[in-house]
């Protein structure tokens, strides 16, 4: 299947997007979005509806903080949704670069050189878009202002590169046969990462789907780790380690192209914090978890994999409200 058309309308959307003031956004928003727009973010955003809404709580308040705002795209591609929702999605993920002028927020202004992590999920129907998960890496952002909202992770904080390949923009068309791959690999990593009980090491399982040196750029709080070993010993074990009771998966878009995939749930899953994460103590309640993974597939296994994960959300439902206990307590 062509998606050239789809990725056009989005290419040509950030393009008038990204150059546009803040007085016009809504229009363009109007322009490229049915009036019946969803759009899903992280904390504090949650789901809005429309793209008048979308544009005067995010996108003005964004770019009058970020100003000189430029998009650094490293991945980019599309496909069919492999779920029962079908549909066709174009993803896009790198970072909203500006120099960070004004408070968003309430993170304060660095006047410096600033990078939001994001990737954007955009469902195309009848020339629009009509659905948008748009995910970013707040904390990362409070990190580089010098608001660190979390306690030291477990892996490596970093402004985080695209592919060591650096062929993750897809604008034309790639071979159905690769993308096929790469979604049947990730497949088998969601069957193998959703038992938490395979009966092999950790270290075993994972070598099943990936690729020892593998590299995992998680989000800030937790961080990036390299090889099999290191993420088993800086994220993942500590990660099933701290909770019990994680649901089954579930996605609202899942697809793959070439060798680059990803999916996102709303939520993905949910699990209860039993033992210490991140630093915190444990609730015993049940907590959601929004997530986008991007994959690179190298071969047969999986080689990069890039995650947001909305962290402020999880803490919110815990009782702990992260972004305004750290901006209250910068600015008191």
């Amino acid at each position: 299947m062509n998606f050239q058309a789809e990725k056009k309308l989005v290419l040509s959307f950030y393009d008038v997007l990204d150059s546009t003031k803040e007085a016009e956004l809504t229009t363009v928003m109007t322009q490229f979005c049915a009036s019946n727009l969803i759009w899903r973010g992280f904390h504090p955003f949650d789901e809005i509806s429309g793209p008048e809404e979308v544009a005067r709580q995010f996108w003005q308040p964004l770019k009058q903080s970020l100003t000189r705002l430029q998009r650094r795209q490293d991945i980019f591609f599309a496909g069919k949704n492999s779920l029962s929702e079908g549909g066709v999605w174009v993803i896009s993920m790198g970072h909203l670069m500006g120099l960070f002028d004004a408070p968003w927020l309430g993170i304060r202004p660095t006047g410096k050189m600033a990078f939001l992590r994001y990737c954007e999920f955009h469902k195309i129907s009848g020339g629009k878009i009509t659905e948008t998960a748009m995910y970013f890496d707040i904390p990362h952002l409070m990190v580089q202002a010098g608001q660190n909202p979390f306690p030291p992770q477990t892996a490596a904080h970093l402004v985080q590169p695209g592919p060591m390949t650096h062929d993750g923009l897809l604008f034309s068309d790639q071979p159905v046969s690769e993308g096929e791959k790469t979604l049947a690999v990730i497949n088998a990593m969601i069957s193998d990462l959703g038992q938490w009980n395979s009966g092999l090491s950790l270290e075993d399982e994972l070598a099943q789907t990936w690729n020892d040196d593998m590299i995992w750029w998680g989000p800030e709080g937790i961080g990036a780790t390299y090889t099999i070993e290191r993420y088993a010993k800086q994220h993942s074990g500590p990660f099933r380690a701290s909770f019990s009771d994680r649901s089954k998966t579930d996605h609202v878009c899942r697809l793959a192209e070439g060798h680059y995939g990803g999916f996102f749930g709303w939520p993905n899953f949910t699990a209860v914090p039993t033992g210490g994460f991140m630093g915190m103590p444990a609730t015993g309640k049940a907590g959601e978890f929004r997530v986008i993974d991007i994959y690179r597939r190298a071969g047969d296994k999986l080689a990069e994999n890039w995650i947001f994960i909305d962290l402020l959300h999880f803490w919110k439902q815990q009782g702990l409200d992260i972004l305004s206990r750290t901006t209250q307590i910068e600015t008191s």
